[in-house]
């Protein structure tokens, strides 16, 4: 008993007529079908090349869309071909012309030998499989499809929408489940002729011509009536991404296609020279004998998966820009924002560097330019320090520095006169530490020496835009680690708070601060604060700033009276 070979060919004729020939050498009956959209000129030609040999047959053409009827008539009329024209047949195997076997097609015929009454197709019901694609599980079988989903995508949805406002369904025929599968199956000639034999074939037809992509489906469904052991896969290795369009497999995956041991393969890129050699090839073939096993690389496709559709992270593709929330991560690495610390402390930023061995900058997000460690103007990726530049896409700007930068922690200050659109990203990134002193930005302003109508003008404004920076802070879809302090709190015990700090950087080891950064002189600056509420505005969020601080430590203190007996 031999294994018959039907092929459905709509393109690349060249490839068809090689693997046809392959087929047919190692005496495989095949039937082809070829699309009715390849010209009649093009078709003419392909028959003559193929006339030497004497197992092999065109059936009927038909038109076939992508998920249209055409495809199960096609396949149809070639099986009916198939078993008039060769009795000899015991196993149908359906393939498309961009089918290369991958596996001796002896090894095919021993296999199918020994299961003369398994059918191998895939064969499962919608609540049981998760690869439907397209919004359409059960509806397929209970709608109407008259318009094509790619050609005519609009329609296609507002008939669909339709149907569900109207809550139109059609019957399933009697005594039939619906099945879905892959539409590569491999048939007994059993089963196969009770299907296109069947005394209500035209009643399943009539159903099935009009269900979205019939042809995984039809047969998936009937060979359930007269199977007598179905084996629900399929030995043909067709691969899909998550939009659902099949894998092309290129001359780079000679090597997987080798490791899967499945008898077929599709698609097979028409170009790929070196994998029609390898396995269309004189050479003696590597005979495993092995089971069909394309779960051996099936880890390989969730990873390239899991890379197209989510990336590495912080790192950003023209493919998925535009989405949001498909980042695998906002940034590549963990950094450190501090705000209002500069403003407060002198010189911090070398302090800090010392303090941690990051890579310590000022104001990134500065008005006027961004403010590189140790004076840069460009940065690891070409990072320019223009202001105009970054502000273009402030986002864009601060995920390239931190992939840019990778293995190496970045600090930087922020603050309410720096770029505003940043912020609410620094909240909603998991990798971001970020540390506020609130009202910092007033001891600059009372250290200036500007007229106090502009001071207040100016404070006014800072305080709106810092208050609104803290509501994004604290909001429910903030991620990032944060802390807040008012100033007043802050300046009563600094030491705790910045151990806090370096401690979770991390980037040395663990200890105790012995350098503390030098503080701003803040004589006088409960009074700057009083000046600003008497002139009508309410400096809040520097917290309860006495306008008469108690003197720091180290300030001599009033002595208590005392008595010395004689």
């Amino acid at each position: 008993m031999s294994v018959g070979i039907i092929m459905l060919v709509h393109t690349a004729l060249g490839r068809a007529e090689q693997v046809a020939r392959h087929w047919a050498k190692a005496g495989c009956p095949v039937v082809i079908h070829v699309d009715a959209k390849v010209p009649r000129k093009a078709y003419t030609d392909f028959v003559e090349r193929l006339s030497d040999i004497d197992d092999l047959a065109f059936s009927l053409r038909h038109r076939c869309e992508w998920g249209s009827w055409g495809l199960v008539a096609a396949s149809q009329d070639a099986s009916e071909l198939m078993l008039s024209k060769f009795p000899d047949v015991r196993h149908v195997y359906l393939s498309s012309g961009s089918c290369l076997p991958l596996r001796p097609v002896e090894e095919l015929i021993d296999y199918l030998a020994e299961r003369p009454r398994v059918d191998f197709i895939e064969s499962a019901t919608t609540a049981d499989v998760p690869w439907t694609v397209g919004g359409l599980d059960e509806e397929r079988f209970t709608m109407r499809f008259p318009f094509s989903w790619r050609n005519n995508r609009y329609l296609f949805d507002k008939f669909v929408d339709l149907q569900r406002a109207v809550g139109y369904r059609r019957r399933v025929p009697r005594g039939i489940v619906p099945h879905m599968g892959s539409q590569w199956w491999c048939l007994t000639r059993q089963t196969l002729s009770a299907i296109l034999q069947d005394p209500r074939r035209h009643v399943y037809d009539r159903y099935f011509r009009h269900v979205w992509i019939p042809d995984e489906s039809y047969f998936q469904t009937l060979s359930r009536l007269y199977s007598t052991t179905i084996e629900s896969r399929s030995l043909t290795l067709s691969k899909f991404d998550f939009q659902g369009k099949p894998h092309i497999f290129y001359d780079d995956h000679l090597q997987l296609l080798r490791r899967s041991d499945c008898f077929v393969a599709r698609k097979i890129w028409p170009h790929a020279e070196r994998l029609y050699n390898a396995f269309l090839g004189d050479a003696e073939a590597q005979a495993s004998r092995t089971e069909p096993n394309p779960g051996k690389i099936d880890r390989i496709f969730a990873k390239a998966v899991d890379r197209r559709t989510r990336g590495r992270p912080g790192l950003y593709m023209q493919s998925r820009f535009p989405n949001w929330g498909w980042e695998n991560g906002l940034t590549a690495g963990k950094y450190s924002v501090f705000q209002g610390f500069s403003e407060l402390f002198t010189d911090f930023e070398p302090w800090l560097a010392r303090a941690t061995g990051t890579q310590v900058h000022g104001h990134l997000f500065g008005p006027d330019a961004t403010n590189f460690a140790n004076g840069q103007s460009v940065i690891n990726g070409a990072l320019s320090d223009s202001a105009a530049i970054r502000d273009y896409n402030p986002r864009s700007f601060l995920t390239n520095l931190i992939w840019n930068t990778r293995g190496e922690r970045q600090c930087f200050q922020y603050g309410p006169t720096d770029t505003p659109e940043i912020n609410e990203h620094f909240a909603r990134d998991p990798n971001a530490q970020i540390s506020v002193i609130s009202g910092a930005w007033a001891v600059p302003l009372f250290k200036s020496n500007r007229n106090f109508g502009e001071i207040r003008a100016e404070a006014a404004q800072l305080q709106k835009i810092e208050a609104k920076m803290l509501d994004e802070l604290r909001s429910p879809d903030a991620k990032a680690r944060i802390r807040i302090w008012t100033m007043a709190e802050f300046i009563e015990a600094p030491m705790e708070p910045l151990q806090v700090i370096i401690d979770e950087i991390g980037q040395k080891s663990v200890r105790r601060l012995s350098e503390a950064p030098r503080m701003e002189n803040l004589a006088g600056f409960g009074q700057f604060l009083q000046n600003l509420k008497n002139q009508g505005m309410h400096p809040y969020l520097m917290g309860d700033f006495p306008v008469d601080p108690p003197q720091r430590h180290g300030a001599s203190r009033a002595r208590r009276p005392y008595l010395v007996k004689k």
